[in-house]
């Protein structure tokens, strides 16, 4: 007669053993590469706000709904420029460790930069 196999179940682990400690701070670079990306999106903004109104072949090229004239080429190019630059920015930032402070003052610099170029007496002057 072959002997009875009991199925054993394995030892209880602890919630602390089941995740390795991770030493050192976690990687700041996906919400470093958040908020650039929202600083060149910002910035796109107002330099292709200021171009359509320089060079009208250009603003004519952005209508992509007449009634608005450029302004819907102009938000969904800022869009498109601000979702690949978190894209690529992502992707080379995904486990570092950043200078967060030099992201963040970059970043300020280029929402003023945009938020200028979205000022009507200013792109106006082109």
């Amino acid at each position: 007669m072959a002997p009875l196999r009991t199925r054993t179940r394995p030892p209880v682990q602890s919630p602390d053993t089941l995740v390795e400690p991770r030493l050192g701070p976690l990687p700041n670079g996906p919400a470093a590469a958040a908020v650039l990306a929202a600083g060149i999106g910002c910035f796109a903004l107002g330099l292709l706000t200021v171009l359509s109104t320089a060079f009208p072949p250009l603003a004519n090229v952005l209508q992509f709904y007449p009634p608005t004239g450029p302004l819907t080429g102009v938000s969904t190019l800022a869009v498109v420029v601000w979702l690949i630059a978190w894209l690529i920015y992502h992707r080379l930032w995904r486990h570092k460790q950043v200078r967060f402070t030099t992201v963040l003052v970059v970043t300020l610099v280029l929402i003023i930069l945009g938020v200028i170029g979205t000022f009507p007496p200013f792109y106006n002057l082109f």
